[in-house]
């Protein structure tokens, strides 16, 4: 699964890509200590934004790999 962030009047900007068989994957700039994401299972993320901030202001989306 992949986490976007997409500020007001911005593009998507990746944040992090998490599977079941791997660790999280953080691009520069985002990391585990701000934006946590767990994932039990195939069908279930959940990430929470920790300390959150007026720059957190976005809309955020969450996309699966279907393979």
């Amino acid at each position: 699964m992949f986490w976007y962030q997409q500020p007001p009047r911005n593009g998507l900007k990746l944040i992090v890509s998490s599977s079941t068989w791997s660790h999280n994957s953080y691009e520069d700039g985002y990391s585990e200590a701000k934006f946590e994401v767990t994932r039990e299972n195939t069908d279930y993320s959940l990430m929470t934004i920790k300390n959150v901030t007026a720059q957190d202001a976005a809309t955020y989306f969450c996309a699966a790999n279907d393979r």
